[in-house]
């Protein structure tokens, strides 16, 4: 919940312009998201309803970021509705991929993996949107492209997810 709150106050300093706050605080929320699962792990209170919660929190974030340059930049809204557009797509394509992996005893539960859903490997990953939201932050004249790329990798993304769910299922 930690991160949740300094997710949303990095949106909050960015909707406002403070573009350097934004930036701590939206590294700050990527380290508290990737320390409360290992932690979670690490001491044996993993649950399924904090893997749950953990990717809602997620996502709030994630829109709330854009969803704030586009506050602060007018002249983004569409760019920004193109990616959350991308997002969007992009969630139900390994959510949906994820639950019918468990109904077939191929996800996580059956593979020992440490996180709570499969997530088949895409050209987007959590690394690679730490970066671009860091530069769509940090780089206002380059915030545009940024997320106009992001866009496109995410699409990308989703259309190799499609057709590794194609080939396996």
């Amino acid at each position: 919940m930690a991160g949740l709150l300094v997710g949303l106050g990095a949106a909050l300093a960015l909707s406002r312009g403070a573009t350097g706050t934004a930036l701590v605080m939206w590294l700050m929320n990527r380290f508290l998201d990737g320390l409360d699962g290992s932690m979670a792990r690490e001491t044996g209170q993993s649950t399924d309803f904090g893997g749950y919660l953990d990717i809602i929190c997620d996502f709030v974030v994630y829109a709330a970021i854009p969803l704030a340059l586009a506050l602060a930049r007018p002249d983004l809204a569409l760019t920004v509705g193109v990616l959350l557009g991308t997002f969007y797509v992009n969630a139900a394509s390994w959510m949906y991929l994820a639950a019918v992996l468990e109904r077939r005893g191929r996800g996580a539960a059956s593979t020992g993996e440490v996180t709570q859903v499969t997530m088949p490997a895409g050209l987007v990953g959590g690394t690679e949107t730490v970066v671009l939201f860091a530069v769509a932050i940090a780089v206002p004249g380059a915030t545009a492209v940024t997320l106009g790329v992001m866009s496109a990798l995410v699409a990308v993304t989703t259309i190799q997810r499609l057709a590794w769910a194609g080939r396996e299922l």
